[in-house]
């Protein structure tokens, strides 16, 4: 199953360079299924990994002139405070096992995959669906800010990079036109997860890095990819289809996980 992780990793890498967000929906289950991490260790993986690639889709953004930095900043501050909050204090007390129902266990495991399936599905409602044309004004940065430390708490607890909820919050709170919303999203994106995997390494979790590593560089190979296509396909055009991907990978993680244990 590890060969079809990492085919599935490049994919990671694409989507982030073609939308700038959703890279991190794909990280978890393949962590998961394909590579048998537990799902508490995916969710740092996927900071690192989700956080690198996006590092390098930023820069190349940057070069672009797609880079809004004081809007990043504004939204990137109050969710790494919420995020540290998380991992930090949270989901440390959270017990392994929390309660049962008719006999079957809810474990600490088992919430962060139907939460983070719920997430997809919930995601991929917004992906399906047509986004209204953004009338450019002033940017509300206190709601930006607002914004961001929501968003924090939801990247803390699942690791994801939380660009399906970045993109919309630039658009209509910092009117950002699409490439700048995307490229600024990466750069927070890479902020929020990078910052959230350091703070995981100091409170001692145990990560196998040859793995991470190799699955990071695919990802990133993924990204360049992805960048080089978006100069050719609208992203816009693409995000309705992998809405209903992401739809069909959240039901799957339901049925798999409270139906199929």
């Amino acid at each position: 199953m590890e060969y079809f992780g990492y085919i599935a990793s490049i994919l990671i890498g694409i989507t982030l360079g073609l939308i700038g967000g959703g890279g991190s929906i794909l990280t978890v289950p393949i962590l998961v299924y394909l590579f048998h991490i537990n799902p508490e260790s995916a969710t740092s993986y996927s900071l690192f990994i989700v956080g690198i690639t996006a590092m390098v889709g930023s820069y190349r953004h940057y070069a672009l002139g797609n880079l809004k930095v004081k809007s990043a900043l504004y939204f990137a501050f109050p969710s790494v405070f919420s995020l540290l909050m998380v991992r930090k204090i949270l989901l440390p007390k959270i017990p392994t096992s929390l309660f049962y129902i008719d006999g079957f266990e809810v474990t600490k495991d088992l919430l962060i995959m139907v939460v983070f399936a719920l997430l997809m599905m919930a995601a991929s409602v917004s992906m399906i669906r047509k986004s209204k044309a953004v009338i450019a004004t002033k940017v509300n940065f206190p709601q930006l800010a607002l914004i961001g430390f929501t968003v924090g708490l939801v990247i803390g607890f699942l690791g994801a990079g939380g660009g399906f909820m970045i993109i919309p919050a630039l658009l209509f709170f910092a009117n950002l036109p699409m490439k700048q919303a995307v490229g600024t999203s990466l750069l927070i994106i890479f902020i929020n997860s990078l910052i959230g995997f350091s703070g995981d390494v100091i409170n001692g979790i145990n990560i196998d890095y040859t793995l991470l590593l190799t699955i990071s560089m695919i990802a990133i190979i993924g990204m360049l990819i992805g960048t080089q296509l978006s100069k050719k396909i609208d992203g816009t055009k693409l995000k309705p289809a992998f809405g209903w991907f992401i739809l069909v990978m959240g039901l799957y993680i339901i049925t798999k996980e409270v139906f199929l244990k």
